[in-house]
């Protein structure tokens, strides 16, 4: 099991490899600078070169990036949408310094100017931020539903895919979005449906990471809450049940759950290989 979290990059980027090793993590995802802002500074090659010395040495095959807030990939307002894409090729760059693998992204909001034109938004930007970059994949997050989102659905995930350059563009599959998206996963045999379903309509290699979520709302809620394994909608029964199926094996898998006082990173690690262990 390819098991991390979503780590801290303050200090320098290579500490986030020290968070992670810490924690016991085999694999763990950044944010390559300050997710708040537009505004970011060129990486340093020394900064670079350890990122990718303390991986090798710690034998994390892994990293994964994650895009920034901000960006609205689906957004009909130019100068955010250009600003979005841009981002998103200067972040595959950074990728490729870093020898990062998979970008993950949002695929953002249509602000009610239609799904297919959010779609088509989205497939615009990939393409030219691909062509500036070969190196690392483009992932696309599956969405809760939310009103305006883009990518809820696998058909919606597979129609980006087949006008993008395939081999280049993956799927990072949230568990919490998928739940609240409407694709059931709190019983063996609702896992094998979804996860059936979605290598009909895109194939499961195109999984390369799994966010490993729970979710704080309930089935088919169209909301995106995350919350503790196996302590929100999906249980611990649905978790058990996820841990079982094949593509968990070879998938990364990145938790992106709450730190309070019911539970921090460490907890939630712990339950998912008490579940691992279980099964």
């Amino acid at each position: 099991m390819i098991l991390g979290l979503h780590v801290s990059i303050a200090g320098s980027i290579d500490k986030s490899v020290d968070r992670a090793v810490a924690l016991n993590c085999k694999t763990f995802q950044i944010f390559t600078r300050n997710p708040r802002g537009w505004q970011f500074q060129d990486l340093k090659h020394e900064d670079t070169n350890l990122f990718k010395k303390k991986c090798k040495d710690n034998d994390i095959k892994f990293p994964i990036a994650h895009m920034p807030y901000l960006p609205n990939l689906a957004s009909p307002k130019d100068e955010i949408y250009d600003k979005s894409t841009k981002t998103l090729t200067n972040e595959l760059n950074r990728c490729h310094s870093l020898g990062i693998p998979y970008l993950v992204t949002h695929l953002g909001s249509h602000l009610g100017k239609g799904t297919m034109y959010g779609i088509n938004r989205v497939i615009d930007a990939c393409n030219i931020a691909l062509s500036n970059n070969k190196k690392s994949m483009i992932l696309l997050e599956n969405t809760a539903g939310t009103k305006n989102s883009i990518g809820s659905t696998f058909e919606n995930l597979k129609y980006i895919l087949d006008n993008t350059d395939d081999k280049k563009v993956g799927i990072c599959f949230d568990t919490a979005h998928a739940f609240a998206a409407g694709y059931d996963l709190r019983s063996n045999e609702d896992v094998k449906r979804t996860m059936d379903l979605f290598d009909d309509i895109i194939g499961l290699e195109k999984i390369k990471v799994i966010h490993l979520n729970d979710s704080k709302v309930s089935f088919n809620s169209h909301s995106d809450r995350h919350q503790h394994i196996s302590l929100g909608y999906i249980g611990e029964h649905g978790f058990k049940a996820i841990l079982k199926h094949k593509i968990t094996k070879t998938c990364p898998l990145i938790l992106e759950t709450p730190v309070d006082s019911i539970r921090d990173d460490v907890g939630n690690l712990r339950k998912v290989k008490e579940i691992k262990d279980e099964n």
